[in-house]
């Protein structure tokens, strides 16, 4: 019996419901800082309607719980921690013999139910979630170029060949439109085309924006043509509505190993295709473009398996920091127990912010880029943060 009211008595349960509300109310906060500061003032910016907004955040909210629950878990144990040591609950506790691992374990609880918590979202609902925000956002692609065209009169899309420009918006119609559409060297335009009226019509089976023109002249190098009706074709960009997963980030758990495979199995053909166009090559009947484009698809296939493997990596190291930050978070909490819990919380996130993230990304980056294994690489901030936080269990122990 009393064995267990060590590992969970009183002070323990008192400890630990604390940590939880704190981290609840934080959350909470954090996370309505991070949508209405940024997120939602950005998207604004880029010409979305409340009605898309709204049918975003809870899109959204899952893809930012890896950033803030370890913020979370780091502000709740420096707060709880430093005021149980302000009222010299730590130091009472020590007297009376009880060791201080058995006073700092409801915090590393919290941070271990956080981390299998953070982890279990980046298996399926992360990935999911936030694929489903990118074709949310250009899912109902017709509704988000009027929205464009009414905010700021004019669509500038990198991966639109055409560019847009208006003088009003009258319902559908586009009055006094101009259509640009960029030369092949991006260097200019090899078509412009002024109309009177225009509308715009998506069709997504054939993946492609029809302009529908009237009374327009459409100016081709030192050609004018002047038509009453012209539907002009314009292809949407690759990645909208798309059905096929080209980042590591949109997959799931599963799809990571199913595309993992599936790219494995095109690379060994390619592969092969290569090493058949080197030997008609070496007898004077090959094909320099195909081989090169062959040469193309392997690298592509190689920056998937690398991305793949980082995202493996990168996803449980992420969910280990909510169990980092915790085992900072109390000794540092209980050192700070004179100050505010503002300085101390600080302390803990500003070597967070310049050395453990940037760490963490900068050897993300690395192992997406096949230039170290992701496991040597990727772990290395979290293990940092375990050192120092063993480190300060160990000073604070002795004190």
């Amino acid at each position: 019996m009393l064995e267990a009211d060590v590992f969970w008595g009183i002070i323990h349960r008192t400890i630990f419901f604390e940590l939880l509300k704190v981290f609840c109310v934080t959350l909470i906060a954090i996370t309505s800082l991070i949508l209405l500061a940024g997120i939602i003032s950005e998207a604004m910016k880029n010409g979305f309607g409340p009605a898309q907004i709204a049918a975003c955040i809870p899109l959204l909210l899952p893809s930012t719980l890896p950033y803030t629950v370890p913020t979370t878990t780091l502000f709740a144990t420096c707060i709880v921690y430093g005021r149980l040591s302000a009222d010299n609950e730590i130091l009472s506790l020590k007297s009376a013999g009880v060791h201080i691992a058995h006073v700092v374990w409801p915090a590393l609880l919290l941070g271990a139910i956080t981390s299998a918590a953070t982890m279990l979202f980046f298996l399926d609902v992360i990935p999911t979630t936030g694929c489903l925000l990118r074709n949310q956002v250009v899912g109902d692609v017709e509704e988000l170029l009027y929205t464009m065209l009414r905010k700021d009169g004019f669509i500038k899309h990198s991966n639109i060949s055409v560019e847009i420009n208006v003088k009003s918006v009258s319902g559908r119609k586009l009055q006094d439109a101009i259509f640009k559409r960029r030369s092949a060297d991006g260097k200019g335009y090899d078509v412009i085309a002024v109309a009177k009226e225009a509308e715009l019509r998506v069709d997504l089976a054939h993946r492609l924006i029809l302009v529908d023109m009237r009374q327009c002249q459409m100016m081709q190098g030192s050609g004018i043509a002047i038509v009453d009706s012209k539907i002009w074709e314009v292809e949407m960009p690759n990645d909208w509505n798309s059905a096929v997963k080209h980042r590591a980030m949109d997959m799931t758990w599963r799809e990571l190993f199913e595309y993992e495979e599936k790219a494995l199995r095109e690379k060994e053909k390619i592969s092969r295709e290569i090493e058949l166009l080197r030997a008609q090559e070496n007898l004077g009947r090959g094909n320099p473009n195909l081989l090169r484009d062959l040469y193309t698809e392997r690298q592509y296939r190689d920056n998937l398996i690398f991305n793949i493997h980082a995202e493996w990596c990168m996803r449980p190291a992420l969910s280990i920091g909510c169990l980092c930050f915790a085992l900072v978070g109390c000794p540092i909490g209980i050192w700070f127990s004179k100050s505010d819990y503002l300085s101390a919380f600080i302390t803990c996130f500003l070597p967070i912010v310049i050395v453990y993230y940037p760490l963490m990304f900068c050897m993300f980056d690395l192992s997406r880029a096949g230039k170290i294994p992701p496991w040597m690489g990727i772990f290395n901030a979290d293990v940092l943060m375990l050192f120092a936080g063993g480190i300060l269990f160990r000073r604070l122990s002795r004190n």
